[in-house]
């Protein structure tokens, strides 16, 4: 998929309207993960090299539609100050008359930040009126928030259709990294996936199940396959209602000569809060108490995951394979990164956010190939889904106005 990209477009003496994903995680005012910061950073500076001001916007968690301090931007745009060794304006509002004459008085090399979108319902509906005030905060609007591209709102859908519009140089990574693997053109896939339900990945494990050679299902997911498979589960967390869909997947990928894993073995315990008392199980020795829980996939599974990856030419991971944010229970997590960090012949891409953060705490971002910022963006496109904030930008082959 080949989309105008900021590249094409001439930006000197131009005001950009740079649709970002600035979602970090916060508490109390303070950036936990700077991440998605440091990864806008390269487009904003392309942009001011080029001779153009930056109008950066971007949403923050779920305000609703009201003014939530919580949601304030501003540490934000301190952080990405930080990052870019600049001053950085920080406006009060997305709109209204302050941040129009703010945006008006911009002069090139400079950059400020509007106020969360979503503390206006209108951005979430994809209104029209509210992307035009957006659109004449700027002369072309570029969109970098990968992360975001599969909500048509109208930071991301409504405002492209109304000015001259690009992907950023974020955008252009993502879609270079993962349009082999969507269009079927990666080599021998492996796809290690991991997170709570199966139900959240359902049409993207049938879509892979179709294109993979290997599919190794961690995570609390993980229990719903080894229930339909008749093992022991405990109290873990699982669906249930999910466990038929599980076979049907197994059933397509056994059809599709797909091969599919599920843990061995696990680390167990009586609860998350419990990790003095985890311990180790093997699923052919033992049966699980019906009050324990699987919390961690364990070394065998790990041991099973990389041997069957290891020829794959490309290797897609969503999702951890335990509760990696308690040390008891971050084992196969950590394992399954070490193992994929030594792959030097192989593409390994990382999906998801927990997955990315899991990777960072493990010291081994730079060891993958591409880590990605969309989580969800990121499995929607794999499926070969339409993204509305991709979709929306002109094809590269397609004359636009301000190039």
């Amino acid at each position: 998929m080949s989309k105008v990209s900021i590249r094409d477009l001439d930006l000197a003496g131009k005001r950009v309207l740079l649709r970002l994903d600035l979602n970090v995680p916060m508490d109390s005012g303070r950036v936990l993960d700077d991440t998605r910061v440091r990864a806008a950073a390269p487009t904003i500076r392309y942009a001011l090299e080029q001779g153009a001001s930056v109008v950066v916007c971007s949403h923050l968690g779920r305000p609703k539609g009201e003014r939530n301090p919580a949601f304030d931007l501003t540490p934000a745009a301190v952080r990405l100050a930080r990052t870019l060794r600049m001053n950085v304006r920080m406006a009060p509002d997305c709109i209204g008359d302050i941040t129009t004459q703010m945006s008006g008085e911009l002069q090139p090399g400079e950059v400020m930040v509007l106020q969360n979108l979503r503390f206006h319902e209108e951005e979430e509906e994809n209104d029209d009126d509210f992307a035009a005030q957006l659109a004449d905060l700027a002369d072309v609007y570029v969109n970098d928030a990968f992360g975001a591209a599969h909500r048509a709102h109208a930071s991301t859908h409504a405002v492209a259709r109304m000015m001259p519009a690009a992907g950023g140089l974020l955008l252009d990574r993502e879609i270079a990294a993962l349009d082999p693997i969507r269009n079927g053109e990666a080599g021998k896939l492996g796809f290690i996936c991991g997170g709570a339900k199966v139900s959240d990945k359902l049409e993207l494990l049938e879509r892979l199940s179709e294109i993979s050679d290997v599919i190794a299902i961690g995570g609390a997911m993980a229990n719903t396959f080894l229930l339909a498979r008749g093992l022991s589960t405990g109290s873990s967390l699982l669906e249930q209602n999910m466990v038929e869909a599980a076979n049907e997947i197994t059933a397509i990928a056994q059809s599709e000569h797909c091969d599919l894993l599920i843990p061995s073995d696990c680390v167990i315990a009586r609860g998350a809060d419990e990790p003095p008392r985890a311990r180790p199980l093997v699923f052919d020795e033992e049966e699980l108490p019906e009050d324990w829980q699987i919390l961690d996939v364990g070394p065998a599974t790990v041991e099973m995951f990389s041997e069957a990856v290891k020829d794959c030419d490309t290797i897609v991971w969503n999702g951890p394979l335990g509760l990696f944010e308690r040390e008891a229970f971050s084992g196969g997590t950590r394992a399954m990164a070490e193992a994929l960090a030594k792959l030097e012949h192989a593409t390994t891409v990382i999906c998801g956010g927990e997955t990315a953060a899991a990777v960072a705490q493990f010291r081994l971002t730079n060891k993958m190939s591409h880590v990605s910022t969309g989580g969800g963006a990121a499995l929607e496109y794999l499926q070969g889904l339409e993204l509305p904030g991709i979709a929306v930008l002109p094809d590269a082959n397609n004359e636009q106005d301000g190039q």
